[in-house]
């Protein structure tokens, strides 16, 4: 039978799990700081579920559906963790604002690469039923946070927001929505294909050359905050409604920031093409990889809509757990040398003691510490050899000599130390030993 895996997708040893463990522990205690809750959402949905809510190339190229042979009804693997909430809030009567966390699974027909896979972890945060710029800025505080406990000090956030960029195209190119939308999408691959390839696309769909000169021009411009807001209010018609309130939307969010202001960068060559995005987006980067963005979010106020039949303004991000991973490593933040959660390998030094060693490794692990006991009936070398590759790093002799003595012989791999242990201060010993 043949081994391999469909391309995009992993397999993930115990040391590359224990890793990816640790992340998701340190971003779940994140996000409980910030006050939110998890849920679970299936990872099969109706494919009229998903539908129409990401775009039609998106859509067309990216979800994976397939027809259920018993019921007829057509299925997809979630594309993301957003519009399974829109469809999860829209089905109770919860308190607003809901703020809930999930980490999780998701499945995007994709074209394999370094930072990007088919199957994807991904670790989202969301505030349902505020309007304000306040939710906006907490998730973007918490994007902030969530990297710097992961040991990341050199990224940041590009900062957008779509009723400012729309204002701008309105302003000075004279595009309606339904164009604007289009060019968003092309823009969007300006990281995958690069600026002439997002040139070409532009002058395909239409566009005269000196428009597209224009628009080249306009998502050349990033920078610090405080540089570009003047650059925004020229650009754009301040007696525009909607760009006025992107605009003093995009200045409470800074100002809530405070100091992790320095970690933004406004930057409108970022539009995030999913269609449902209303208002600021974010993303943040890592500039020494070329992983690419590694969260990014943004509000989508229409999206609940479409399944309650009521608007309720929403927020959230999303930390790609598989790019901070492949990030960490390749920066030396992360590592895999724990290979194991065992702490503890209890040896058997002959089939007479098993009994006794096995008393021993329940009384550990009931003590609260992590113990592997043979289960091979190998040789005392071979049990050593074991714990070698494991990298277990205790190891507990109990024979003859160590019960008529009432002791265990305790060997330390750390540091090659062996040592007698009366067995009455045994946990204390431990304790000292592992716990620190």
């Amino acid at each position: 039978m043949p081994t391999k895996i469909p391309s995009g997708f992993r397999d993930f040893p115990p040391e590359m799990m224990i890793l990816r463990k640790k992340v998701i522990s340190i971003l779940e205690n994140v996000f409980q700081k910030y006050g939110f809750d998890p849920i679970e959402t299936p990872v099969l949905e109706f494919w009229d579920t998903l539908k129409g809510k990401y775009g039609e190339e998106a859509e067309r190229m990216l979800v994976y559906k397939f027809k259920d042979p018993w019921s007829k009804e057509w299925f997809a693997l979630r594309y993301d963790l957003t519009v399974p909430l829109a469809r999860f809030f829209s089905a109770r009567s919860l308190p607003l604002p809901f703020k809930r966390y999930q980490i999780g699974r998701v499945w995007r027909h994709d074209r394999p690469q370094r930072g990007r896979y088919r199957e994807i972890w991904q670790a989202d945060a969301d505030i349902i039923g505020s309007p304000y710029p306040e939710a906006d800025a907490e998730v973007i505080s918490l994007t902030i946070d969530a990297l710097s406990k992961l040991g990341f000090s050199n990224f940041y956030l590009k900062l957008n927001d779509r009723r400012v960029l729309s204002g701008i195209f309105e302003k000075n190119f004279d595009l309606d929505p339904r164009e604007s939308l289009r060019v968003y999408r092309i823009i969007d691959k300006l990281d995958k294909i690069g600026i002439e390839s997002v040139r070409k696309e532009l002058l395909k769909i239409g566009l005269k050359e000196n428009i597209v000169e224009e628009i080249m021009d306009v998502i050349s411009i990033s920078g610090e905050a405080n540089e570009l807001l003047d650059i925004l209010h020229e650009k754009c018609d301040p007696k525009d409604k909607k760009t006025a309130e992107g605009l003093n939307h995009l200045m409470e969010i800074l100002d809530l920031l405070g100091n992790k202001r320095k970690y933004i960068r406004i930057d409108l060559s970022l539009v995030r093409g999913l269609d449902y995005y209303t208002g600021p987006i974010w993303e943040a980067t890592i500039p020494e990889t070329s992983i690419g963005s590694v969260a990014g979010g943004g509000r989508y106020d229409n999206l609940i809509g479409i399944y309650s039949g009521h608007d309720y303004p929403a927020t959230g991000t999303s930390i790609g757990i598989d790019r901070v991973i492949d990030a960490g490593l390749l920066l030396g933040i992360f590592n895999t040398s724990i290979k194991t959660y065992t702490e503890i390998c209890v040896v058997v030094i002959s089939r007479d003691f098993f009994s006794k060693a096995w008393e021993l490794a329940n009384t550990l692990r009931d003590a609260g510490f992590n113990v592997q006991i043979d289960l091979m009936r190998r040789s005392q070398q071979k049990q050593r050899e074991y714990a070698l590759k494991k990298d277990i790093p205790v190891l507990i002799f109990i024979g003859r000599k160590e019960l008529e003595r009432k002791i265990v012989t305790i060997y330390d791999r750390r540091n090659e130390e062996r040592k007698e242990i009366p067995l009455s201060d045994l946990m204390n010993y431990l304790n000292r030993l592992l716990r620190g």
